[in-house]
């Protein structure tokens, strides 16, 4: 019986009358920001905590971490409800900007842990 339901669910969800949606601009702009993030922290844990920790056994590199990767987050939240509040249509004009957006969302992604880098370097 079991067997059964799940087969039926699957021919439902996967066969060949299943249909894909494709994604609005907000959801497609929601991934970027996710990933984004997840890339901005994890460089600014690997080249900002090796320039930001100097000698001295200190908690303060960690803090400074947490409050590098929370300042940028508001920041990230603001640029996806700009977009959650765009229509969710398939305009062409709508994938430029999108486009637009979303290079500048990873060139940032990738700045400003190096520029951190740079500022600390430049500190010490």
């Amino acid at each position: 019986m079991a067997d059964t339901a799940e087969k039926s669910y699957k021919s439902a969800r996967y066969g060949s009358n299943a249909k894909v949606q494709p994604q609005s601009w907000s959801q497609r702009m929601s991934n970027h920001i996710a990933y984004a993030l997840l890339t901005y922290t994890g460089l600014q844990i690997f080249f900002g905590m090796a320039a930001i920790k100097g000698d001295s056994p200190s908690i303060l590199p960690y803090f400074a971490l947490v409050l590098l990767v929370a300042a940028v987050i508001p920041a990230c939240r603001n640029f996806e409800r700009r977009w959650e509040n765009m229509a969710n249509s398939s305009e062409a004009h709508w994938a430029g900007r999108f486009r637009k957006e979303a290079l500048i969302l990873w060139c940032a992604a990738f700045a400003l842990p190096l520029a951190v880098v740079a500022i600390a370097n430049i500190l010490r």
